[in-house]
């Protein structure tokens, strides 16, 4: 039976998404994504982390094995039906992702997700659950709505790299005009900060639906996909105002970019009454640049399994 998730319904305490404030510090982990113009990978020496401005020792730095990522694909229920086209993409990206991965496949509706396919490493049952979406416009209430949620009560209590790719036209119909003076969403903030606690890198693809039309829309709608991305690490992948013609070298794009997705170990500790710290990584190395999240919450885990 498909299955709503919502606030009540799972209670996790585990990979980052309790809450509690940690007194002290206290170990911590962050994914970091490397954009190389070589196929050089930074080392633990090569690396270095501020934590809230300051200089912090890295204790780890390990790359995400596929047995140590989960990837949910979450697709706006209210998307036209043209999508449709790109379901024979998404299938194959599904098949294409690394022997070990967990795949997660659910539809954005009604503030939260209907799961299609729960966390699973049989790529290809997975896939078989791509359908089109409803298509009646806005039925996924919010996307940012849906993406609290989800992160919130993440389906899985497994210790894991979480990675997001979300789907839709990114429209926050509850903020009111979609004019360029209005791009201040509490609701996408609020989005962005779970996915930070939650330790979650959202990433996303662009695609129109029915009810907005025109460029106004286009550009609230990716304006709000940029700042979720680039605020958790991910990254938001758009072809003009227009539907990508394929979403394939999106997708491979997601993809490359979890293959090249290191966790970061160190110390890390709250203050006051902010349970988020500040972080930024660089490296030494030419043509290397690396992603980080605004912020991590002190205590979060991102390790899964080690090859």
């Amino acid at each position: 039976m498909k299955k709503v998730l919502i606030a009540t319904a799972v209670s996790l305490v585990l990979s980052g998404v309790g809450l509690a404030q940690i007194e002290g510090p206290s170990s911590t982990q962050a994914l970091v994504t490397v954009d190389s113009k070589s196929d050089q990978m930074p080392t633990i020496s090569n690396v270095t982390l501020a934590v809230n401005g300051k200089k912090e020792q890295l204790t780890g730095w390990a790359q995400v094995p596929p047995t140590g990522a989960q990837v949910a694909i979450l697709i706006d229920d209210g998307l036209r039906e043209s999508v449709g086209r790109e379901l024979g993409d998404l299938k194959a990206f599904a098949t294409s992702l690394p022997q070990g991965t967990e795949l997660f496949i659910g539809y954005m509706r009604d503030g939260g997700v209907v799961q299609e396919a729960g966390f699973t490493t049989d790529h290809s049952a997975a896939a078989e659950k791509f359908r089109l979406p409803l298509g009646s416009p806005g039925i996924s209430a919010s996307p940012y709505f849906c993406l609290s949620e989800f992160v919130k009560h993440w389906p899985s209590n497994r210790p894991a790299a979480r990675f997001v790719m979300m789907i839709t036209n990114g429209v926050d119909p509850y903020n009111g005009s979609t004019s360029p003076l209005n791009q201040d969403s509490p609701y996408v903030q609020a989005a962005t900060d779970d996915a930070i606690r939650a330790g979650v890198q959202v990433s996303s693809i662009y695609f129109q639906d029915s009810g907005f039309r025109g460029r106004r829309g286009s550009f609230s709608g990716q304006s709000y996909l940029a700042q979720v991305s680039q605020s958790t690490g991910g990254t938001a992948y758009y072809q003009g105002m227009g539907d990508p013609v394929s979403m394939t070298p999106f997708l491979n794009q997601f993809k490359h970019a979890m293959s090249e997705t290191f966790v970061a170990t160190f110390q890390a500790n709250a203050s006051g009454k902010n349970p988020l710290v500040r972080v930024k990584a660089s490296s030494d190395l030419h043509g290397v640049k690396l992603h980080t999240p605004d912020a991590v919450r002190p205590g979060n885990m991102e390790s899964g399994p080690t090859e």
